[in-house]
């Protein structure tokens, strides 16, 4: 099998049809296929040793989505990573990951290019959002007839990496078979009908955009309305042409600040990728008289609950994220290991077709991440009620999930507590209206610090999605009696950081 076949198998009848709508650029089923024929034919012309790694550090497109089918098609390994990584960022993915091919955005070629080859990576193309770049113009000599390679189910497909506590990525590795199976669970759960019609404003540098939205309109044969960026306004002008929309609680957020929402068309909202604040969840329902649909899932798992689709299935309860989806096993642990009792919290654990098979090039970390008995422990923290309906309570490793992204706290008080007047840092996610969580930095002085000053220096050493919105400045960092900084005791007493006025 390859991960391509199958997509291309729910492609429709009639391939000149529009595929994408990108703000009035078409692209038909047929531009998607002979596209990504073309680059296929490129990256083979490369002749690159099976398994090899492509990653791609650039701004959405429709170029870019054909370039992750051509490298499906090719037997290679896709390797997504956000655009607004930096350079200390990207270094470690091109050592971690050792990648053949690295295509970047033409802006940050010069940069890009100098850390790949002094790191031993061949290839650097570009790739820019205009359908412009090295990449385009190498493959646009290249024939548009090409036969996906055959691969296992067990093949890898893909890598993304997903930040540690210590501030170390780890490189989920995800099989042709995981992507397909929980495509098609997807598919067949949210009811995916001939004539949906999705709205894509998500980035596809991540499970959300690519794997849960791209490939359920690619699978159904489903036209997308592609937007690069997201812009609440031009987003708001095109929700009566759709049917399906997935977002983040952020663009949520936004979206109710639009005067006008007409979603005459709409059937299905999605919201995923961080918590969904009850407020908003009740305020998008009186607004536009639906119930966005909850759900939940991890880079290293895809997709794992979700909130019915179908009113015969139940209700769709606003602050929990559904039952376990078909075929995906979940229960709830205590510290000893034991089963929880109904409403009891502990540790999720899961397992299935969709949960992928450990992480690039750390058997350790992964063996650690199993149990005995073959269930990956996600590290979050929840609760199944009598229903089998999962509501999380928190997540064990004090991630933060800022507009969708994730902030593991280690990375950025490591940076924090090398800069000119900090003593100490503490990293916490504080509840947002807009971001759903922020970034916030307590710190301890070693002089006079300035945040301002602060939050300036960090944001030329990482990506801005990762900078406090805010640094307090405090004489000591609350302790317990083994000298741990109590963060729980910080987020408690900065609760309402955002809710007052600055």
């Amino acid at each position: 099998m390859n991960l391509y076949t199958a997509l291309r198998a729910g492609f429709p009848a009639d391939l000149d049809a529009t595929a994408i709508d990108a703000d009035g650029a078409l692209y038909s089923w047929r531009d998607l296929e002979r596209g990504s024929a073309m680059l296929a034919n490129w990256l083979a012309r490369l002749d690159l040793p099976g398994g090899s790694r492509v990653a791609v550090h650039c701004d959405k497109s429709p170029e870019g989505l054909l370039l992750y089918l051509a490298v499906l098609r090719a037997g290679l390994v896709y390797l997504p990573l956000n655009p607004a990584y930096q350079a200390a960022e990207l270094a470690h993915f091109v050592v971690d990951a050792a990648p053949a091919v690295i295509v970047c955005a033409g802006r940050n070629f010069g940069w890009v290019s100098q850390l790949a080859f002094r790191r031993g990576v061949r290839w650097v193309f570009t790739l820019n959002d205009d359908r412009s770049g090295s990449l385009l113009d190498r493959a646009s000599q290249m024939s548009d007839q090409y036969d996906p390679v055959l691969r296992e189910p067990s093949d890898l497909a893909a890598i993304l990496y997903t930040s540690g506590t210590t501030g170390r990525s780890k490189g989920a590795m995800l099989s042709h078979g995981n992507l397909l199976s929980n495509a098609a669970t997807l598919k067949d759960f949210w009811d995916w009908r001939p004539d949906d019609v999705l709205l894509h404003a998500l980035p596809i540098f991540h499970v959300h955009g690519l794997f849960v939205a791209s490939h359920g309109a690619l699978l159904n044969g489903s036209r997308m309305l592609w937007f690069n960026r997201f812009d609440a306004a031009a987003v708001a002008r095109r929700l009566p042409e759709a049917t399906v929309f997935m977002g983040v609680p952020t663009l949520y957020t936004r979206l109710l600040q639009e005067p006008a929402l007409d979603c005459r068309r709409m059937r299905l909202f999605i919201s995923g990728s961080a918590p969904l604040l009850i407020e908003t969840w009740q305020a998008w329902r009186e607004r536009t008289g639906h119930q966005i649909l909850e759900r939940y899932g991890m880079s290293e798992t895809l997709m794992l609950t979700s909130n019915p689709c179908r009113a015969a299935d139940g209700e769709r309860r606003p602050g929990t994220v559904g039952r376990p989806l078909p075929g995906v096993a979940l229960r709830i642990v205590g510290d000893d290991g034991s089963a929880c009792a109904i409403d009891e919290i502990g540790q999720v654990q899961v397992r299935g077709p969709n949960v992928f098979s450990g992480y690039w090039q750390m058997p350790e970390k992964t063996a650690e991440e199993f149990t005995a008995d073959g269930w990956f422990k996600t590290g979050d923290v929840g609760r199944l009620d009598a229903d089998g309906g999962l509501t999380l309570v928190g997540r064990s490793k004090d991630l933060i999930i800022s507009g969708g992204f994730n902030v593991y706290p280690a990375e950025v008080e490591g940076l924090l507590n090398t800069l000119p007047g900090v003593a100490e840092s503490a990293v916490i996610g504080l509840p947002h209206p807009d971001f759903g969580e922020a970034v916030v930095a307590v710190v301890t002085p070693r002089g006079t610090p300035d945040p301002a000053e602060l939050i300036r220096a960090l944001k030329d050493q990482i990506a801005g999605f990762k900078v406090p919105k805010r640094i307090l400045v405090t004489p000591e960092l609350p302790r317990n009696a083994m000298g741990k900084v109590q963060k729980n005791l910080l987020r408690q007493q900065y609760a309402r950081l955002f809710s007052e006025p600055a």
